[in-house]
């Protein structure tokens, strides 16, 4: 419809026949912009059609009737319930439906609201719009309607009977989901007569009880709602807890999906307690206001699945990255005893790596098939990297996914869910740190031994490790750009942050499981070990088990890439700066590269480990920031604020400062990587 003026518009309104659902939608395609992210022709129209209404009373009259009449038989139950929070039914089911409601669509009910909303903010742009404007030109708006008027009595009467059968509603169905058993799994005691979930709906219900009989009796003192926002408050204190409850004892999609619907759902109480606030004052108005928004959007929104997706990306973000985070708080070094052990444990992963390059190197040159290459190859990768946890050593470029997943936790525990620039600074002055001295501990022992390795080699057997044909396939392997290095230590970065993924998809299953439990009470180990070898073998595995998963098959991902090239005839392979280092190491060792070749290749070496931590730590930031819900806000400020603190103290970009006097000891004997 072309956007005409608007007395002419408004003329033309009045005069149709239309029903509820059609006036409302014939008002909001006359405000929507043509580009979504513009709101100036929408306040712009929202003025002229305020000032059209007060010339003509006659026509304000006449559209004010039409609508008031619609509201007073227009069912609200749905809009408050239905619009915002999870369904119960599941990720594929909804989208299910959702894809059918598109091909085959079910006829709109005209006196449902939810139905209103759909069918009248029918464009999924409008979304943008609406959340872009502000509060006062939507005030002006629904006030010019005669929406929050106030004056059709049956009208608010209607808003707030549906309102209050809504909140009782969904309290009940908060009390109610104290009997799930993934919360009973987690807390028994919410089962108790008196747990908070079940307080609020007494509360509630009394609320709605009295509330109703001041409607009926104008006499009557109604109560207020401050202890129900109480309860309400320790029953978010319980989800809260329960939460953090299922990062030790294990989390599932289906109970990240249970919390955040009772989330959802006692804020939507809050809100509609809001709209039933006295009618003296701004404050229901601006509820109600708020509210409409909020539920526009919303409705918006969810016209196809992308939305359905992007809410549950984010929920199974959540619920694998929970223990990840944790991890991550060991990764980031503070003392400079902890900077040591990162050290130390770096360079124990160095020899270990050394080792693993030459074993790689033997089983390529027996000429086997490309199938058994590979599977020895791949194992080579994963049980080395086992065995590097099992002695505590850290592998450099394992640190990203963890460390991320503890930088959005700290922006979330910021003030609005945005990085404080100097705090972030100082995080990440401490991450690159930790980052710095493993890769110094793995490259400045993995090249070494490579190196002493191969002219042991030589001397003692009088032949080099390598051929003239190997030393050329690995000193290509090392060019970023010919050699396709870069492009392969990009992949290498993805399968990084896939693998702490794994870890923390294996850890988390491992505590929901309550795996350690059921070790210790097999019928056949109970037969096998006895009780104390028994429970230190449960013990074991309860703490090992997401690292070692997560090690082996970021071995084997790493081993198989190359296969999946050659069977799409794709050039795929990895570059991993640890065994690229060991593999210039051992190319030294029987050929005379010259002091400046041997530098050259030194820096791609180096230029692959940037590109392994950058690519896995950016993606580990960014899944962890949608898990969360965060984000970092401005870069600029975050940057400027880690440039000063670089040049105000560079020494702490590559070594912790010293402890200040009366800060107590310097921890030196904390382990800060018990796992790589």
């Amino acid at each position: 419809m072309s956007k005409q003026d608007a007395p002419q518009w408004l003329a033309r309104l009045a005069s149709t026949e239309l029903d509820l659902a059609d006036t409302l939608r014939w008002i909001v395609d006359w405000l929507r912009p043509e580009d979504a992210r513009n709101i100036a022709p929408v306040i712009a129209r929202i003025e002229a059609l305020v000032l059209a209404l007060d010339e003509e009373p006659e026509l304000r009259g006449r559209l004010r009737q039409r609508l008031e009449s619609g509201l007073e038989d227009a069912r609200h139950l749905t809009l408050y319930t239905g619009i915002g929070l999870f369904s119960r039914k599941g990720f594929f089911r909804e989208a299910a439906e959702l894809l059918y409601e598109r091909i085959n669509p079910r006829p709109m009910d005209r006196e449902d609201l939810k139905d209103i909303l759909y069918h009248v903010f029918h464009d999924p742009q409008d979304a943008l719009w609406v959340a872009r404007l502000p509060d006062d030109a939507w005030s002006r708006l629904l006030q010019a309607l005669g929406c929050l008027s106030g004056d059709h009595p049956g009208v608010l009467h209607r808003a707030r009977e549906e309102a209050l059968y809504a909140l009782e509603m969904l309290s009940i169905w908060i009390a109610a989901e104290e009997l799930e058993p993934e919360l009973l799994r987690l807390d028994p005691t919410i089962a108790e007569r008196n747990s908070a979930f079940v307080a609020q709906e007494r509360e509630i219900s009394a609320y709605v009880r009295d509330y109703r009989r001041a409607l009926e009796e104008p006499d009557h003192t109604r109560m207020d709602d401050r202890h129900a926002r109480v309860l309400l408050q320790q029953c978010s204190e319980q989800v809260e807890r329960l939460r953090q409850r299922a990062i030790t004892q294990g989390n599932s999609l289906s109970l990240t999906h249970l919390l955040e619907r009772l989330d959802q759902t006692l804020a939507r109480i809050h809100k509609l307690l809001d709209l039933l606030e006295p009618d003296s004052g701004e404050s229901p108005r601006r509820a109600a206001v708020g509210v409409f928004r909020e539920l526009v959007t919303i409705s918006a929104r969810s016209h196809g699945v992308r939305a359905l997706w992007q809410d549950n990306v984010k929920l199974v973000s959540r619920s694998i990255t929970q223990h990840v985070s944790d991890t991550g708080e060991h990764y980031i070094t503070q003392s400079r005893g902890e900077y040591f052990q990162m050290l130390r444990s770096g360079a124990g992963a160095g020899l270990i790596i050394a080792l693993m390059a030459l074993i790689k190197i033997q089983i390529e040159g027996l000429g086997l098939s490309e199938g058994w290459n590979t599977l020895l190859v791949s194992l080579n990768y994963g049980l080395g990297f086992v065995l590097i946890h099992m002695l505590h050593f850290t592998v450099a470029t394992k640190q990203p996914a963890m460390t991320a997943a503890r930088l959005a936790a700290a922006i979330e525990e910021s003030e609005r869910g945005t990085a404080d620039p100097r705090k972030m600074a100082d995080l990440l002055m401490r991450v690159g740190r930790s980052q710095f001295a493993a890769v110094l501990g793995n490259v400045g022992v993995a090249l070494p031994t490579a190196i002493l390795i191969g002219l042991a080699t030589a001397s003692l057997f009088g032949t080099s490790i390598l051929s003239s044909g190997e030393v050329d396939y690995l000193l290509d392997g090392l060019r970023p750009i010919m050699g396709l290095a870069l492009m392969f230590a990009a992949i290498a970065g993805v399968w990084l942050f896939v693998s702490g993924l794994i870890a923390g998809y294996f850890d988390n299953r491992c505590a929901y499981l309550d795996l350690p439990g059921r070790l210790r009470e097999h019928p056949l180990l109970r037969r096998l070990l006895p009780t104390r070898a028994r429970h230190r073998l449960a013990d074991w595995i309860g703490y090992n088990y997401g690292a070692v998963m997560g090690n082996f098959l970021f071995g084997m991902l790493l081993g198989l890439t190359g296969y999946v090239g050659y069977l799409l005839n794709l050039p795929l392979d990895i570059q991993h700066v640890a065994f690229a280092s060991a593999n210039l190491g051992y190319v030294t060792s029987g050929e005379a590269l010259g002091l400046l070749g041997f530098g050259l290749f030194l820096g791609f070496v180096l230029l692959i480990g940037a590109v392994n931590l950058w690519v896995s730590f950016g993606l580990a930031l960014y899944v962890a920031l949608r898990a969360r819900g965060v984000r970092i806000g401005a870069f600029g400020r975050v940057f400027r604020a880690y440039g000063q603190h670089l040049r105000e103290r560079p020494r702490e970009f590559l070594f912790p400062p010293r402890p200040e006097t009366g800060n107590g000891p310097d921890h030196s004997d904390s382990n800060p990587n018990g796992s790589n």
